[in-house]
């Protein structure tokens, strides 16, 4: 069975929106606000532990996951056609 591309990457894409608005989150209201760089914002760029920062974030993880999600789900499939073409020949 062949994974929907489309579907596997708006589905990744919005856990890892969400994920990363929810981490600020999270960080924000138990550490406090920090413009600081961090790990994180060196790979997404305009990303602080802020709350624009969190919608930065939200749009990085969005755009990132919606790759992942393709790769993964192209992947997937590619193993699925192999392993269909090696039950076809014997």
């Amino acid at each position: 069975m062949k994974l929907n591309v489309k579907a596997m990457a708006i589905t990744i894409a919005i856990i890892g929106g969400l994920g990363l608005f929810c981490l600020t989150w999270w960080i924000i209201l138990f550490e406090g606000a920090s413009y600081e760089p961090n790990l994180i914002s060196k790979i997404y760029r305009g990303y602080t532990f802020s709350p624009e920062g969190s919608f930065i974030g939200m749009i990085w993880g969005f755009i990132d996951g919606a790759f992942g999600g393709i790769c993964i789900a192209w992947i997937y499939n590619k193993f699925v056609e192999n392993q269909n073409d090696n039950n076809n020949e014997n």
